[in-house]
């Protein structure tokens, strides 16, 4: 699967929040069905463990720089919440 492909499906049909503290809190929430984290992620609670809760983590390879180029997006993303795919098949990522 092309991972920059999904992401950007996924942000023009589904729900997706970007930024750590939204992370969190659709985490937190019980939302998000896929967190999708950056190696340069500074929150250890997400770059260390398989899951938040009962919400899979998806550890991406690349820095936050890469993760926004993958979305598309002028700026670095560290973490961000799938809420909903969309029309996306990013919710079969191994994590």
């Amino acid at each position: 699967m092309d991972l920059a492909h999904a992401l950007k499906v996924a942000l023009e049909t589904g729900k997706v929040r970007i930024g750590l503290e939204e992370t969190r809190k659709a985490a937190a929430s019980k939302k998000a069905r896929l967190l999708i984290v950056a190696r340069t992620c500074p929150d250890p609670a997400l770059t260390k463990e398989r899951q938040v809760g009962k919400v899979p983590v998806y550890h991406y390879e690349g820095t936050a720089v890469d993760l926004g180029q993958a979305c598309g997006r002028p700026y670095p993303i560290s973490a961000l919440a799938i809420l909903d795919p969309g029309s996306s098949a990013i919710l079969t990522l191994e994590t």
